[in-house]
């Protein structure tokens, strides 16, 4: 059922970026001659007008088919060949003449069309978003743990006060304040923050530390599913297994790994009890925490990202705020790449999708469908905003590479040779099957 699920996702993503392209097109007044979901052999189709629509075999991938001038150019040189008076290129032309096709629209027109994509993947993201936010609310950059005699409570800090800005960074969600740290740790902070509909300002410098704390050895979501297990450890000797859902740690609920972790602060090496969830039952298992010694740069706060419910205005806003921060955490996470924080083992493609979708939905399910439902659909708006930045690459092959193309044309008053712009997408998408292949083979190789 997971497996359908991340195939039914990864369809609705395709069939909204495609349809961007299609209804700019059509708009345009281009002859769209397919409009295909998957590739390989066709399990449905029909045809409407000038297009025909088709579900294909292999879900992963679509394609808006367009007229273009490259099947005009190769219906010209064929006129006087008899053996191609049936060819499909004839064909259209008895059909269509050349200004329906895609290259004859103006510049602006065909930057248009290929910008449509990626824009109705934000717009997908943007409703997933007023959903989720409409239903659970948001998770405001509230400070939930401030440490005695740290850096944060040596700059004023306080429980309850709520993060605006970081070096000028907005913070609009508690997410943004790991994400912020993941990229500037160490860096001393400016922090502009609220208390009582005040604005204050202060300045927090993290602390390098070398300490010991007790640890149970796992890594749990957002939704304290355990999504590893370190080998040896307390969590391993106790019988905990990956899978798992942590319901309680010591009698106190945990929402995710920050609360964890301040639970053991406070019961150290005491054998503690664990309650779980494994395969829809619920277990108690007693374990004896760790001393694990480690070493980074701590502040002393903590923001557990707990959601507060806000109306419909303030749901909408929200709602751009959402997609803006998804956009760019990928944006970043592109850049982390050409700085080696990011490498090619750390991108997943289809199956690492359908693994994603499995731990969205295990760690869901004891909260009922309706939770599943909010969680997945959560996980559909970080994919379309990842597949509407992704595109937008200027890599060949891309939509981001045919607008290079376009942006070129603008600049130099005529469009690159159409040969030469062929070769060039040609090389890219062969570039990108290989990237895929790599991919998923790392994911299948994962799974075990």
């Amino acid at each position: 059922m997971n497996i359908l699920l991340a195939i039914v996702i990864l369809g609705l993503l395709i069939l909204v970026h495609e349809f961007g392209h299609f209804i700019l097109a059509k708009a345009n007044g281009v002859v769209v001659l397919e409009f295909a979901i998957g590739f390989g052999p066709k399990l449905l189709h029909f045809k409407k007008n000038d297009t025909e629509y088709c579900l294909k075999l292999i879900p992963f991938g679509g394609y808006c088919l367009m007229l273009g001038n490259e099947l005009i150019e190769a219906a010209k040189e064929d006129e006087d060949d008899e053996e191609e008076k049936d060819s499909k290129y004839k064909n259209l032309l008895k059909q269509y003449d050349e200004s329906r096709t895609y290259n004859n629209k103006p510049v602006w027109a065909r930057i248009a069309i290929e910008l449509a994509g990626p824009f109705f993947n934000f717009i997908l993201a943007f409703v997933g978003a007023i959903v989720v936010i409409g239903s659970v609310g948001v998770d405001p950059c509230r400070i939930d743990v401030v440490q005695e005699n740290s850096p944060a409570s040596a700059a004023g800090l306080q429980v309850g006060d709520e993060i605006v800005s970081i070096n000028k960074d907005k913070m609009s969600f508690a997410r943004e304040y790991f994400f912020y740290n993941s990229y500037h740790e160490g860096e001393t902070m400016d922090i502009v923050y609220k208390r009582n509909g005040e604005e204050f300002k202060t300045t927090v410098t993290p602390e390098y530390v070398t300490n010991s704390s007790y640890m149970l050895g796992v890594v749990v979501t957002n939704n304290t599913l355990i999504d590893s297990i370190v080998e040896n450890s307390a969590a391993a000797e106790a019988g905990l297994k990956k899978g798992d859902i942590v319901v309680s740690l010591d009698g106190k609920k945990i929402t995710n790994e920050l609360t964890l972790t301040d639970i053991l602060k406070e019961t150290k090496a005491k054998t503690i009890d664990v309650v779980i969830s494994r395969d829809g039952d619920t277990q108690t298992l007693q374990v004896t925490p760790k001393l694990v010694e480690n070493s980074g740069y701590v502040t002393g706060m903590s923001c557990y990202g707990n959601r507060i419910k806000v109306g419909p205005a303030a749901t909408i806003g929200n709602a751009f705020k959402e997609v803006g921060y998804w956009i760019e955490v990928v944006v970043k996470s592109v850049g982390m790449m050409f700085t080696g924080k990011v490498g090619v083992n750390d991108l997943s493609g289809p199956v690492g999708i359908v693994d994603a979708v499995s731990t969205v939905v295990e760690e869901s399910r004891q909260d009922g469908a309706w939770y599943v439902f909010l969680n997945v659909t959560n996980f559909i708006v970080m994919l379309s905003a990842n597949l509407g930045v992704m595109n937008l690459l200027p890599i060949p092959g891309l939509d981001g590479g045919k607008l290079l193309f376009l942006i070129i044309e603008v600049l130099r008053g005529k469009p690159i040779k159409k040969e030469h712009e062929g070769v060039v997408h040609l090389v890219g998408m062969v570039l990108l099957m290989i990237l895929a292949f790599y991919v998923f083979v790392k994911d299948i190789v994962n799974l075990f």
